[in-house]
């Protein structure tokens, strides 16, 4: 892990910023974890440009914008904690133990739930986010779980067992592995795909997204993409599936309904993390320090973001509050 330090007025400018939109609160925002700087840059997406920085633990990784909660959540594997960042005031307002290293993270729809892939310790935990001091409950997992997805109906959630080269299916009142799917060789990301009932499983080693059917936890497609797939999102209303290739600096575009590859985009800097938005695409390079902005319909760039140092977002980084 690298070390930085924080500017305190670069920090204080970028709160002038922020405070100077009025109605930047009701805008949605990218969070995105930099694990160089130990802290998240705050995109406002309606002007694209960062309006705040907020100092979290040390390396974020993981990331899930809880927008019916009005909350983020950001896993901090070198501190073993979440970071608890309000969406409204833009600033960590708890601080919660996690295991002895979080890295994958995502919450119930209603954010009243937490799902923490505790890496080291082979654990999922169910946190909940309104009793800090509450022990979370725990379900035991195979070797390096990484990346989390919950159902729709937050009663199903999916870990990547990395190292098992598998996809564990955990019944969140049962607090056990209901399921586990075979995938490619180490799953790292997942994206939930619930109009088609189905989970893409990332594969690092053997470079290809595993499709899962969820109602028959059964692997039915592979789909080849570049080197070493890190991050995926659904795009242009869902008709297209955006993968970034850490090792390639590329991003390949597949047709979601026929799960064809259209295109491989270059350009980009250890692509890690990707989200979409409106007619918008959003790619963290790693390498970069930046968020590079596509159209999603074609795939062409369209500007960059600076960022902080070795930007991750593992995980769903955009959202706006909706709850109270």
């Amino acid at each position: 892990m690298t070390r930085a330090v924080v500017s305190s007025r670069a920090a204080a400018l970028a709160a002038l910023a922020f405070a100077a939109l009025p109605t930047a609160h009701a805008a949605p925002f990218a969070y995105i974890t930099n694990q160089g700087s130990h802290d998240v840059s705050v995109i406002d997406l309606a002007s694209e440009r960062v309006v705040a920085t907020v100092p979290v633990g040390r390396s974020p990784a993981g990331v899930v914008a809880a927008s019916g909660a009005g909350r983020v959540f950001v896993s901090n594997p070198d501190s073993k904690t979440i970071s608890v960042i309000d969406m409204r005031e833009q600033r960590v307002v708890r601080t919660l133990p996690a295991g002895a290293g979080p890295v994958g993270i995502d919450a119930a729809p209603d954010g009243r739930r937490l799902f923490v892939a505790d890496w080291y310790r082979n654990r999922l935990l169910v946190i909940d986010p309104a009793a800090p001091d509450a022990q979370p409950a725990e379900v035991a997992l195979g070797q390096a779980p990484a990346g989390v997805a919950v159902s729709a109906d937050g009663r199903t959630v999916y870990v990547a067992e990395r190292d098992d080269d598998a996809v564990a299916v955990v019944d969140v009142e049962q607090r056990r592995v209901r399921a586990r799917v075979r995938v490619g060789s180490h799953p790292f990301a997942l994206l939930l795909d619930a109009p088609r009932q189905r989970l893409y499983a990332l594969n690092v080693q053997s470079d290809d997204v595993s499709v899962i059917d969820l109602a028959r936890h059964a692997v039915v497609a592979t789909v080849k993409v570049g080197k070493a797939p890190y991050g995926a999102a659904l795009a242009d209303g869902g008709r297209l599936l955006y993968v970034t290739n850490q090792h390639a600096d590329t991003v390949s575009v597949i047709d979601a309904a026929t799960l064809a590859p259209l295109r491989t985009l270059a350009g980009f800097g250890y692509p890690e993390g990707i989200a979409a938005h409106a007619d918008r695409v959003y790619v963290v390079n790693w390498m970069d320090d930046d968020v590079s902005v596509l159209d999603a319909a074609s795939g062409r760039e369209l500007k960059r973001i600076a960022t902080g140092r070795n930007s991750r977002g593992f995980g769903a980084f955009i959202g706006a509050p909706t709850g109270p």
